[in-house]
């Protein structure tokens, strides 16, 4: 059986074996590939039922005469069709319009036979259609009218490469990524929010920086605010309130703010995010807010009529969501039946009862949209070359609004997350929803296109959290911890891709730290998608020797010191974070006593670099061996961003935390709050004071000497 179970899940896009670390291979258990294929439809009860699911997924395209999308790039547009053999196609059977046009065109051809199947006495022929004519790059509708049966699909034209702005094809830049709710400052209420974005925006411009990266801000759950990961929210198309600034909104009253002046304070001393305190005040005052408003605001109804069903799916989840949570636990899985299933009669009693609680979760969104949409549109007034980086993330939380009205286009019954690598060896188990990718295409991967449209808003630069997911993705048991890669068309996924960037003027960066498959780092470098390239992974011998010199660094690439899931600089330097995880007993004794003479190892490794390519501040050189005990060395967090900053790298990016000698992990993968405030260190600098820190001041003075 398991020979003809691999063969089943090799059809499907389950990996039977896949690698991990240097030179491990994984061998996937049966009872894991049976689970897998019953997930995507499959009968694997025996071995007669395998095999007839694998002639089933061989004869589908006969089945379907016409495929659902056709993703094409502009140089070769071929449409394959399956036909019974003898079938007389017109010259004006295949008829084409612009989606969204309203007249269909006639759209020539040349037909060639590519092969012939006999099927059950049926002789079935594969019929090529090469179209000639060159068609721009954009979304079309198809229509085929085959022995008197119309058939309908879409074709997507897509161009050789991803947008690309012509800044990077003639300059090097720098800029900075945020983790947005970190940002302190005087006027914000204990975390930080879009005026604090526009404020830093002003300053990054006047420091002369060409683009701001932020964590990903989409909405985060409404009644469990402490589930603060980024990485994790509850819908990828709608923005998180808590980044409001409630001041800002129409009819905002001071008397209001008045009451919570204790608690705002107390939220504002603290180091770390409050993040239960802070939203519902947030959402208090935004309630007496809503209920002020006695008639209709025009900019809202614009608001909710341009977003829609989507809009009013994600409040009703919301709102349900808000009253069910308080008796029942688990979720929308928990919920009534009528309402889980979204029957028509229960949403409808739902609505009814409920249609002032829903009407407020659509004012939230409309405004954090309308601020994030003024914030972004100060940042190009500022005139910042590239301007907003924004984060999509490569799942969404199960327990989510995307997965309740709309989860056929999910995979059922396992999760995302990554096998073990040299970053985390442990693995990790995100237990994110990931689309099935039988779906997609079956919607003309509308569900994935959506994401990326809602995630290329305002953007000049999209970074695709573990980009790996456009080729496949590490599925783990819901109940379990054994897990697989699902594979994507890949083809399909990188041609859109490149579409949307042109279609929105987007640069594309794909995350690509861990498990990267051998060549996949190249083909994203001939479709124009840029990598992500870390000080800490430049190193020569697989990551584990001598660091690079600035001329050996990739080119294609957004190159920094770390990333959220990193130690910064200092924290690096001192190992604090090798001492974290074993308090927190993740590594044990002779763990502990190895990864500290590795980081004396790269330690000096990291000072010959900085030697070698004489990147110490002149003023403060190197003075001695910075041994262990001693303070952090002078002139250390400028020799790095000026190392990064001489490399060939199109685009530097830096971290605050970096520049202000944060000691503290943003993020410890593998941990919950329980354990560790992951998502809540705020930055130990207000931001109207940050113009004048000397830190700031010197490495920035540091990067520009070298862009």
């Amino acid at each position: 059986m398991t020979q003809k179970l691999d063969e089943l899940s090799n059809k499907i896009g389950i990996a039977t074996t896949f690698s991990f670390g240097a030179n491990d291979t994984c061998h996937v258990s049966d009872e894991l590939l049976e689970f897998m294929c019953c997930q995507f439809g499959m009968d694997v009860s025996s071995p007669k039922a395998i095999s007839k699911s694998c002639e089933m997924l061989d004869n589908r395209c006969y089945d379907e005469v016409v495929a659902p999308i056709y993703v094409m790039r502009q140089n070769g547009i071929k449409l394959d069709i399956y036909v019974l053999k003898g079938e007389v196609l017109a010259p004006d059977m295949l008829k084409i319009k612009p989606q969204g046009k309203a007249k269909y065109r006639t759209l020539p051809f040349e037909a060639v036979t590519e092969f012939e199947k006999d099927l059950k006495g049926q002789v079935y022929q594969k019929i090529v259609l090469n179209i000639n004519e060159n068609l721009d790059i954009g979304y079309y509708e198809l229509e085929m009218k085959i022995k008197d049966v119309l058939y309908h699909s879409v074709l997507a034209v897509a161009p050789e490469k991803c947008y690309v702005p012509q800044v990077l094809k003639d300059e090097k830049i720098w800029g900075f990524t945020l983790q947005l709710y970190s940002l302190k400052s005087k006027r914000n209420w204990g975390v930080g929010d879009f005026t604090d974005l526009k404020n830093f925006a002003t300053i990054a411009a006047k420091s002369g920086a060409d683009i701001i990266g932020l964590n990903p801000i989409n909405v985060l759950s409404h009644d469990f605010p402490e589930n603060a990961s980024p990485y994790a929210s509850i819908s990828r198309f709608f923005l998180n309130p808590i980044y409001i600034d409630v001041e800002k909104t129409a009819g905002f009253d001071e008397k209001i703010k008045g009451r919570y002046a204790a608690q705002i304070a107390k939220a504002k001393e603290s180091n770390l995010i409050d993040y239960t305190n802070i939203y519902n005040i947030k959402i208090n005052v935004l309630h007496n807010v809503f209920e002020a408003h006695k008639k209709p605001i025009k900019a809202f109804e614009n608001y909710k009529k341009s977003q829609g069903k989507r809009l009013h799916l994600f409040a009703l989840y919301q709102a349900i969501y808000h009253e069910k949570c308080k008796s029942i636990w688990g979720g929308w899985r928990a919920w009534p039946e009528g309402l889980k299933n979204q029957g028509a009669m229960d949403l409808a009693i739902f609505e009814q009862t409920h249609q002032k609680e829903i009407e407020f979760f659509k004012f939230l969104q409309f405004e954090a949209a309308r601020q994030f949409e003024e914030a972004a549109k100060h940042i190009k007034s500022c005139g910042l070359k590239i301007g907003l980086y924004r984060d999509l993330p490569v799942g969404v939380s199960k327990d989510s609004a995307e997965l309740w009205s709309d989860r056929n286009s999910y995979i059922k019954g396992s999760g995302a997350g990554a096998p073990p690598d040299a970053f985390f060896p442990q693995g990790q188990k995100w237990c994110l929803g990931a689309f099935d990718p039988f779906e997609l295409r079956k919607q003309a991967y509308e569900p994935f296109l959506k994401i990326l449209r809602a995630n290329m808003a305002y953007a000049g630069a999209l970074r695709m959290d573990h980009v790996m997911s456009l080729m496949r993705l590490f599925m783990i048991k819901d109940d379990g911890d054994e897990g697989t890669y699902i594979y994507y068309n890949f083809e399909d996924m990188l041609a859109l891709v490149a579409l949307e960037s042109h279609l929105n003027n987007c640069l594309i960066v794909g995350e690509s730290i861990g498990n990267v498959p051998d060549g996949f780092v190249d083909t994203l470098q001939k479709n124009d998608i840029y990598s992500m390239s870390v000080l800490w992974a430049e190193r020569w011998c697989n990551g584990c020797g001598d660091f690079k010199a600035p001329q050996h660094y990739p080119s294609q690439a957004f190159v920094s010191v770390g990333t959220h899931d990193m130690p910064p600089l200092k924290m690096w330097w001192f190992g604090y974070e090798i001492e974290l995880k074993y308090k927190l007993k993740m590594i044990d004794e002779n763990e502990r006593r190895c990864l500290y003479q590795e980081r004396e190892k790269d330690r000096w490794l990291l000072l010959k670099v900085l030697d070698e390519n004489g990147v110490w501040p002149r003023d403060n050189l190197r003075k001695n061996n910075y041994i262990y005990g001693e303070s952090y060395p002078e002139g250390l967090t400028e020799a790095v961003h000026t190392l990064i900053a001489k490399s060939q790298s199109k685009v530097v990016i830096l971290q605050l935390e970096d520049i202000l000698g944060v000691d503290e992990l943003q993020n410890l993968p593998g941990t919950d709050r329980d354990k560790y405030p992951n998502w809540r260190h705020k930055l130990p600098l207000d931001l109207e004071d940050l113009e004048n820190n000397v830190d700031y001041i010197r490495n920035i003075k540091a990067v520009k000497s070298q862009r």
